[in-house]
């Protein structure tokens, strides 16, 4: 009997989520992966909400003409560098079942350049 992708990545995913929790002084930076754009969230689950948010879809990314993991390393960037104007430096890193490769990969490293600690 074979587990789907879906199944396995969801079971995958709530073991990550078991584990980080994300408050108001150290927020969880949530990835989300599609087939062509990937987002990025600092969310505090204490009081359900979304702290800040950074996409490849956002103006100043998606002009630049790169691939999709090189956009992935400015989205890190991006969410990184909102974030330390916010205050926040401490983050928990959610990659919400995806592999820590590739693209995942490229976004967290973009945003330990910008200065996040995880």
């Amino acid at each position: 009997m074979s587990i789907s992708k879906i199944k396995k990545r969801n079971k995958i995913k709530r073991r990550i989520r078991n584990h980080v929790l994300g408050s108001e002084s150290k927020p969880r930076l949530s990835v989300f992966r599609s087939n062509k754009e990937i987002y990025a969230q600092l969310v505090d689950d204490v009081n359900g909400k979304t702290l800040i948010s950074a996409s490849s879809k956002d103006k100043d990314i998606a002009d630049n003409k790169k691939n999709k993991t090189e956009l992935s390393k400015l989205v890190g960037i991006s969410i990184g560098s909102k974030a330390v104007k916010a205050g926040i430096e401490k983050i928990g890193f959610d990659r919400n079942g995806y592999l820590y490769h590739g693209r995942v990969k490229s976004l967290a490293e973009g945003a330990r350049e910008a200065g996040l600690k995880f």
